[in-house]
């Protein structure tokens, strides 16, 4: 995977993810070796390193700024949209890279869909412990029967995208669920503990295009 993306297999930066909304920050001075801190977002503007976060499931999140400059990559799993962690990763790129959100484009990557996406009473009312207002609510939890609810996390990724100051336009969401297409994504509501990861993995800098360096398109992937 760091070969792919063009980085030393060191440089592939994680973080032990937590389900919350703690952003590390690997810049330039950042320390080496990397610790791999407990957080669920990183942002970095160093060009020799790779960003990444793994997921089964949970929504990954890749973002840059239009010039590729600094970036980020987010794991949002229920606990993560709820505790806003996408929002705390943007506001980490303005906070520590001066970054404008309209200035962002967001990559979504494959995660479970609505229409598989089956949670109980108790994560409604963590949204709502949370401070999530109910008429946003009523537009990522479809009531189910048994007391069951359908979670769209895309549209909550999308929402908090947006509520953060991202364009709607820049805003691309892959809408691919990995339940449903559980032979190509891993899944861990299909195959439990014993479920694989997926990677979404960003970096500072542009992408060759006919032998060219284009600094409007930064370095992505997301691989199963």
């Amino acid at each position: 995977m760091a070969a792919s993306i063009g980085v030393a297999r060191d440089e592939m930066l994680l973080v032990s993810q937590v389900h919350e909304d703690t952003v590390a920050v690997a810049s330039v001075d950042r320390p080496r070796p990397w610790p791999r801190p407990k957080a669920d977002a990183i942002v970095s503007n160093d060009p020799t390193a790779a960003i990444a976060v793994r997921v089964a499931d949970c929504v990954p999140v890749l973002l840059s700024d239009e010039s590729g400059r600094a970036v980020a990559a987010i794991h949002a799993g229920w606990r993560g949209i709820a505790a806003r962690a996408i929002i705390a990763g943007v506001g980490a790129l303005q906070t520590h890279y001066g970054i404008r959100p309209e200035r962002l484009i967001a990559a979504v990557g494959p995660s479970i869909g609505p229409c598989c996406y089956e949670v109980g009473e108790s994560t409604y009312q963590a949204f709502r412990d949370a401070g999530h207002h109910a008429s946003v609510l009523e537009s990522w939890f479809e009531p189910r029967p048994a007391g069951k609810f359908h979670l769209d996390l895309w549209r909550a990724g999308r929402d908090q995208l947006e509520g953060a100051g991202v364009m709607p336009d820049n805003v691309h969401v892959a809408e691919l669920c990995t339940k449903t297409h559980a032979d190509v994504f891993h899944s861990y509501r299909v195959d439990g503990a014993g479920a694989g990861r997926m990677i979404g993995v960003i970096r500072v800098g542009g992408v060759t295009i006919d032998g060219r360096r284009s600094a409007q398109y930064p370095g992505t992937a997301i691989l199963a």
